[in-house]
């Protein structure tokens, strides 16, 4: 099993510019791998690979594991660290500039993503996987307390925002557990948690790009109403983003923040409709 000893093996130097934060808790691994729900049919997609700790426990389970690492420094450790397993495919590679059909055709399926992400660049990674993925079946992620706290918030709560929605829209978001910050090496400064999404259809949503559209628009700035920032983002008339907003029983003064995840859905249907009549 992969430990902190082969990282003093090889003198490895964590870099902050990549955000390394490892976990060697083998408990730890084991309860993200668990709250994942994955078994021995699954395929699953890891970014950044680390000193290899929770990768070991994911093929343990999975069918396959396709990981992405950045730091090519960390070679020799992993080849270590995974010696004996041969359902690990490892690419070194900035898994933010390798296309997505490229990811998705060396899986070859539906996958499952399951992360310990770098707190610097977790929101792009979702985005990416949301919006340019077309296989994926659920999120397992590890993830700054605060995102985890944006991710799951509920309207009028100050956490809720673009994020919230799009994700909940997609599927049943939920935080499986909190972590304390002196479980990783070496330790951040702000305490974690993991998510898990499943990608299972709640909405009737006809466009999901103009969804994200809208949705973005109406957070664009949150001191201006919903109907201010769907007038100037979305370029429609006044009078029309008012029969619009009547039409979903949204007053004319609301702001993005009260909205409910089934108030956008309900707003970007009409918005479709009223763009395909225009």
């Amino acid at each position: 099993m992969p430990n902190k000893d082969i990282i003093k093996k090889y003198n490895f130097n964590f870099s902050k510019k990549f955000g390394q934060n490892f976990i060697f808790d083998t408990n730890l691994l084991r309860s993200i791998v668990s709250d994942a729900g994955i078994d021995e049919r699954s395929k699953v997609l890891e970014i950044g690979t680390g000193a290899g700790t929770l990768t070991r426990e994911i093929a343990q389970v999975a069918d396959t594991v396709d990981t992405y690492e950045i730091d090519s420094k960390l070679e020799s450790i992993l080849d270590e660290a995974f010696d004996g397993l041969d359902n690990i495919h490892l690419y070194f590679e900035d898994f933010m500039f390798t296309p997505m059909n490229t990811i998705e055709a060396r899986i070859g399926g539906e996958y499952d993503v399951i992360a310990n992400l770098p707190y610097y660049i977790t929101t792009p990674i979702i985005f990416k996987i949301i919006e340019q993925g077309m296989c994926c079946k659920s999120l397992t992620l590890m993830v700054q307390r605060e995102v985890a706290d944006r991710i799951c918030a509920k309207s009028a709560c100050k956490d809720y925002g673009v994020l919230s929605v799009i994700l909940q829209a997609r599927g049943n978001v939920k935080m499986t557990r909190k972590v304390d910050r002196r479980l990783f090496t070496p330790a951040p400064n702000v305490d974690s948690a993991i998510i898990h999404i499943d990608f299972t259809k709640k909405y009737d949503i006809h466009d999901m790009k103009l969804f994200d559209r809208v949705v973005h628009a109406a957070f664009g700035m949150r001191r201006k109403t919903l109907y201010n920032n769907l007038r100037t983002s979305l370029n429609i008339s006044p009078d029309d983003v008012l029969k619009i907003l009547s039409s979903c029983n949204l007053r004319e003064d609301i702001r993005g923040e009260a909205c409910t995840v089934v108030d956008f859905v309900a707003l970007s249907n009409a918005i479709g409709e009223y763009l395909s009549k225009k």
